[in-house]
């Protein structure tokens, strides 16, 4: 009885996608420190915790396209009812944190220039985009393409966005600096590799649906070796050339090492069959590992 309530809990949690809210959390802190901004305030935090939920959420609840005989369709078939509850109460406190946002920074919402209105828009556009506006247009469908919109969004939103609201609270224009962007292509580049090692787990389902994804096309070893490897390297190898040009203490460099250290050693572990919760748990929890060491890293070296 208490491995079912066990087992329950850890579905409800990982499948409900409140894991993905807190990992948004961390990676945003982990990122706000990185660039030496303040941290928003825990309004900010709620709202994109919020969000995420309920953007992962309704692509479930409205996707036609996934596969009837995953578990994870098959949980949320079989408690519809708290998942639409769930999707009301979080989408009400999202309106409500919006509209109070709006109504007490409305004089720095309206002086709001070109460049800051156009990268307060283009992630959720992206996002939007990616599900798309109706059955025959998605970005999803371009499977080559579908990890590096999810880390470019999830970059954006980690990365970008707390810059921009601390922009906006302290009616200051935004700008773009060397850290910040090394940041975001380093936060790019680590899970658009995650999302290129969950699409291992959908290759036979993306094979029947003639859908390219890089597993489709290269197959599970070249796409750990031509394509997993090199990206890692790439978001490695720039983030260590910036840390000692910059003089970063040895600690502070190991702590961002380890998590693209444990990237490799997991997409290898991809070779043998795993589960969904794995994918899930252990896959998406590197996200989690990145944003505690690089917090770490910051605080304390």
């Amino acid at each position: 009885m208490r491995t079912f309530a066990k087992n329950s809990i850890i579905k409800f949690f990982f499948f409900g996608n409140y894991f993905y809210g807190i990992c948004v959390i961390a990676l945003s802190i982990e990122a706000t420190l990185q660039q030496q901004l303040p941290l928003n305030n825990i309004y900010y935090f709620l709202a994109v915790f919020c969000l995420t939920v309920v953007y992962y959420t309704k692509a479930y609840i409205t996707d036609k396209s996934g596969y009837p005989s995953d578990e994870r369709n098959i949980w949320y078939i079989q408690h519809k009812t708290i998942v639409k509850r769930s999707q009301l109460f979080f989408s009400l406190i999202t309106l409500v944190l919006i509209f109070l946002f709006t109504v007490y920074y409305w004089q720095a919402i309206l002086n709001i220039f070109a460049l800051k209105f156009f990268l307060f828009l283009i992630f959720p556009l992206i996002a939007a985009l990616y599900y798309g506006v109706d059955s025959k247009f998605n970005l999803r469908k371009i499977g080559w393409l579908k990890p590096f919109i999810i880390g470019f969004t999830w970059a954006g939103i980690v990365t970008v966005y707390p810059a921009l609201f601390y922009t906006v609270e302290t009616q200051t224009e935004y700008q773009f600096t060397i850290i910040g962007s090394l940041l975001f292509l380093k936060n790019f580049m680590f899970i658009s590799v995650l999302c290129i090692m969950f699409d291992i787990k959908d290759y036979a389902a993306d094979a029947e649906q003639r859908l390219n994804t890089f597993v489709v096309r290269s197959g599970l070893k070249k796409t750990i070796t031509l394509i997993i490897i090199p990206l890692c390297v790439a978001g490695l190898g720039t983030f260590v050339f910036y840390g000692i040009t910059r003089h970063f203490h040895p600690i502070k460099i190991i702590l961002n090492v380890l998590p693209f250290v444990l990237l490799l050693i997991t997409a290898y572990s991809l070779n043998l069959r795993r589960s969904l919760l794995y994918y899930l748990i252990v896959v998406d929890g590197l996200m989690l590992v990145k944003a505690i060491c690089g917090t770490v890293a910051m605080m304390y070296f």
